[in-house]
């Protein structure tokens, strides 16, 4: 993983800038130069940092499949299943109200990303998945697996919503809404 106090505060911030410029304007909307501009650099001097733009996406995708992967998984060890799956949707509601940028940018741009970090990062979401699924099915041993795990999806798509359906309601107004709909969602 990827941990994010071993980024260097500058590459943070230029993950940081990518991410809202490639959610506003399409990743190839972008220029490398208009990345470095974004945070005081020129083109060119972007490269001491990353190699190029298909670089900055994948790590900026693979950082936070990684931190969603050992966030879940922290949090679906909880020994309660209920407090479990309360503990993931928090986590997740959190993630999505905090990140509108980093979810457009996975919807619209993980094709762009190069074959072996895409194939990386879809394993990774994969294995966040499968914590929920786990915790679903501690609380429900006797559903199909099958349908846990298109529940667990379609909880996602629900929750990462937030870039189109989070205006109008204050963040903690919206993180509740979510989490009865996520959970109503999850029990159907």
């Amino acid at each position: 993983m990827t941990d994010v106090a071993s980024v260097s505060p500058r590459r943070a911030e230029i993950l940081g800038a990518a991410a809202e410029l490639f959610a506003r304007r399409g990743f190839h909307g972008v220029s490398i130069g208009d990345l470095g501009r974004a945070v005081g650099l020129t083109g060119p001097a972007l490269y001491r940092h990353f190699r190029g733009k298909e670089a900055v996406l994948a790590e900026m995708l693979l950082d936070i499949s990684e931190r969603l992967r050992d966030d879940g998984a922290r949090r679906a060890a909880a020994a309660d299943p209920e407090a479990a799956l309360d503990a993931l949707l928090r986590g997740h509601i959190a993630f999505a109200l905090d990140n509108p940028a980093l979810i457009t940018v996975h919807e619209r741009e993980l094709d762009n990303v190069p074959e072996p970090q895409r194939h990386r990062i879809r394993s990774i979401q994969r294995a966040y998945v499968e914590e929920w699924v786990r915790v679903l099915r501690r609380l429900r041993p006797d559903g199909p697996g099958e349908r846990t795990r298109a529940a667990v999806h379609a909880c996602f798509g629900l929750l990462n919503s937030t870039p189109h359906s989070a205006a109008g309601l204050d963040r903690a107004e919206m993180a509740e809404l979510l989490h009865a709909m996520a959970r109503a969602a999850l029990a159907a």
